[in-house]
This record gives structure tokens, sequence and C-alpha cells, in this order.
């Protein structure tokens, strides 16, 4: 226990220290979090803050932010700390407003979260997005700050313990011994130092929090998600460390700040059932290109499960869960430069991705062209505008209906089936008759544990329509070349 530092004529309170301390780790936490999201406003926003632009990167946003949130936080707690005992305060109220001690979690988090609705409005991005950004950051100023009423003494501490990590603060702002006294024990007993206990599980919760975000880069989440899962586990840690703590119960034994983690609980679950609800109402098509729209396509390992054929799938990489992996997109435009087709048929569109690396080695041959379908309206949308900036418009012709409905002239020198698993039998089975002699059949998701795609091929292969060759990707990969008419 410290509750001040002597430098020469310079006294410096810890417990002012470690709230800077800790303003200043939760700002490079939060810029760490912006720079890793990319443009802090999404893609898509029209109207921008005169401090925000997306054409730029945000180098002191994060500071700017946590500074006045914890000042607005720090306000908020002295506040809410004085009203507790409202007789006491209006008697006489200069004392306990003009003080380094006495702080409330909950009113903390009240102004801290006031400050944070003003912020994301000046910053034009949406507040549940907004609120997932400073989660992270919130929780470990949290932290930090909870070693300043160690150092203090200031009366956070726990109940009289005999466990071995058990503290004493005899000359604390708050002495334990008063505590040990009024709970029958010695004066000299040692107390549960609950800021150390809320120190780390507080850190626990910045890291799973963290965690959470990076996925949300990589893939689609719901907007709102971390931060509702801030409320949960941050107000269900307070709630139980507080049977340890010694404040004074207000209402069915519990004490005010278990009724505000109560509140917090409840906010955060019901507010988290009610987005999931309605995210994961929207296809996973939808999802997924609603974040490539606001993220871009974010490059990372191959998430897919080891089969038997491919052990080591992080060795691949993605962009999302749908597209094809990136090295069999280099492999589409490889086989297309290598083949020089002048018809190519691709089957779901999706993204898009496919179909430019397809274009790609079009360009490069300098003929040919590349007939892609997709039947969701919304999704096509998307890749076509993908493909109007892109440059390679001319050698695509985009198609807004489902494969087995499409009509075709001439024949098909390479055909990549990638649409709906269910209906790729069906699809391969119709154009057959127009795949070129010497053309080349490509399937997607043909791993032995996926099932359906690879056994559709073999399938075809007993039959005598195909010869098949089972490439070993993560997702698996087809490879066959039709029987009649060979040369």
């Amino acid at each position: 226990m410290i509750p001040f530092l002597h430098i020469g004529w310079l006294t410096i309170p810890t417990f002012g220290l470690m709230v800077a301390t800790a303003l200043l780790v939760a700002g490079y936490i939060l810029q760490a979090d912006i720079n890793r999201r990319g443009n802090f406003a999404p893609a898509g926003t029209t109207k921008k803050s005169p401090r925000v632009s997306a054409e730029r990167p945000h180098q002191d946003e994060g500071f700017l932010i946590v500074t006045l949130a914890g000042i607005a936080g720090l306000l908020g707690a002295r506040l809410y700390h004085v009203l507790e005992t409202p007789r006491e305060f209006f008697a006489d109220p200069r004392p306990m407003l003009f003080t380094r001690y006495g702080f409330a979690w909950f009113g903390g988090f009240l102004g801290g979260f006031l400050a944070l609705v003003f912020l994301a409005r000046h910053y034009q991005v949406p507040l549940l997005e907004f609120f997932d950004i400073c989660s992270p950051a919130a929780a470990v100023g949290y932290a930090i700050g909870r070693l300043g009423c160690l150092l203090s003494g200031d009366g956070d501490y726990g109940r009289p313990t005999l466990l071995p990590w058990g503290m004493s603060f005899p000359n604390g702002v708050v002495p334990t011994t008063d505590t040990c006294l009024q709970w029958g024990w010695p004066a000299t007993c040692r107390v549960h130092p609950t800021p150390i206990y809320e120190f780390l599980v507080w850190m626990a919760i910045a890291a799973f929090l963290w965690r959470m975000g990076g996925k949300a880069v990589r893939g689609p989440k719901a907007k709102g998600e971390i931060f509702c899962n801030y409320l949960i586990f941050t107000g269900l840690a307070r709630f139980l460390v507080e049977f340890l703590r010694i404040n004074p119960r207000s209402f069915l034994g519990l004490s005010n700040a278990q009724a505000a983690s109560i509140v917090s609980i409840l906010i955060g679950a019901v507010l988290l059932w009610r987005i999931k609800s309605r995210y994961y109402a929207l296809k996973q098509e939808h999802r997924i290109v609603g974040h490539i729209s606001a993220r871009g396509d974010v490059l990372q390992p191959e998430y897919h499960k080891p089969s038997p054929e491919c052990p080591h799938p992080e060795r691949w990489h993605m962009y999302d869960s749908m597209s094809a992996e990136v090295e069999v997109l280099d492999f589409l435009k490889a086989l297309v430069t290598t083949l020089k087709p002048e018809l190519v048929v691709e089957t779901g569109t999706f993204s898009g991705l496919s179909t430019l690396r397809i274009a790609e080695g079009l360009k490069a041959n300098g003929t040919g062209k590349i007939i892609t379908c997709e039947y969701d309206a919304e999704v096509y949308a998307a890749a076509v505008r993908r493909f109007a900036s892109s440059g390679l418009e001319q050698w695509i012709e985009a198609r807004n209906e489902s494969s087995l409905e499409m009509n075709l002239d001439g024949p098909i020198d390479l055909f990549f089936s990638d649409s709906e698993t269910s209906i790729r039998e069906q699809e391969v089975r119709r154009f057959l008759p127009q795949i070129s002699p010497n053309g080349i059949v490509v399937m997607h998701d043909a791993s032995s544990t996926g099932k359906t795609v690879r056994d559709a091929a073999l399938r075809m292969e007993q039959e005598g329509l195909l010869s098949v060759l089972l490439l070993p990707t993560p997702r698996g990969l087809v490879l066959a070349q039709k029987r009649h008419g060979r040369t």
C-alpha cells in the first residue's frame, strides 16, 4: 500500500497515477483496434465527420476518445458515489466532492457511456459498432484503475480472510483495522485484495473481447455483440466480487453495485438476444457480402476443418468462408492462361472473386469471355458493383438467374461449378452436352468431409460421364473431363 509517492518536494497520489496509466494504456488499445479495423468510418458512409476521413489513417482518435470518456467516467463515478449517501452529501457536500477518494464503478460506466454516445455521433459511426470498438479498452482501463485503489488503500478491499494472499492496510485511507474489528477479527487481520481479483478478471474479459473484435474484422459479426458481452461479463464479475466486498447492503441483501450489475447483465442479455436474432435471420450470403462491403477482402489463414486428404488447411488462405481458397483462385487464373478458353461458365458468382481472377486470365490471353450467374439479387448487385470498379467488365457477362435456368450458345471450354452444393450435380449434367470434348469441369467444395459434391462427381464418373481427379485442397476441388467425344 503506497497512497503517495514522494519525490523531493513533489507528492504524487498513486490512485491518480494509476488512473492516468489506465487512460494511456486504454488509448493504445483503442487506437490499435481502430487501426486493425481499417477506416474508422464504415464503407458506404456518405456523411463524414470533419475530424475523420475514410481516406486517411487515424493516428490520434483513440487517445482523444479515451481522454474524453475517461474524464466523463471519473465525473460520473464521483457523482454516483456521493449520491449513494445523499443525506451526508447534502449536509456537507464540499468534502465529498473535493477529495481524491470515493469513486463508484457504475457511475463511471454511466459517465463514460454518455460520453461515448456523444462521440459516436461526432464521428458518425453507428452506435453499437462504436461501443464494440471501445469495449476492450474500457475493460483494460477499469482493470488498471483498480490497482490504483489497491495502492491507495481506499477501502475497496474485501472481508477478512485467512488465505495466504490476503493483505493488510493498517495505514490506508480506509484502514483495515476498523474492518477487522467490525467483523470480530484481530485488528491485524488480513482482507481479500479484491482490486487484484478485479484486475485479473477484467483483463481476462478484455482479452476475450479483443479476440471477438479480431473475429469481427476477419468475418461477419453482428454489430453490438462485443458490447453486449462487455455488459454481461463485467456485470457478472462485479456482482460476484461484491460478495467479498464490505460495501453496505441496500435491498434484498444486495449492494448498490450488485443492483447496478444485475441491470447491466439484463440489458446486455436482452440486447444480445435481439441483435443476434435479427442478424442471424439474414442469409449467410448477405451477412458475408455486407461484411465485405464494410471491411473489404480480409486475407487470413484457411480455418476449415482438416480432412484425411488435407490435414493442414491452415497452410492455405481465404478471404471469407464461401469464396474459394486464395490458392484455388490463383489456380483458376493459371488454368485459364494455360487452356486459352473462349467461353468460361461459372455458376454461383457470390462476391465475384473467382470471376475476376478468371477474367484476369482472359485479359492476359487477350481473348475469351466468362459468363457467371448468381440467383440472389442482393448478392448479384454487390458482385456487379465490384466488376464495375475492376476494369475487367469487358471480359465478364453477369446474369441474375439460376444456373438451372440459364441458356447458353456455343461450346463451353471451362465450366466452374461453385453454386449451391445441392444442385451441383444437376447443373453439371445439364451443361455436360455443351462442354467441349477437350474442355475442363471444375467443381469446388468437394472435400471428403463435405461429401455432397465429391460423391456427385464420383457418381458421374461411375456412370461413364466424367474422368475425375480429386485435388486435396481444404475444401476440396474436382478437376474433370467428360469422356464422350474426347479425342
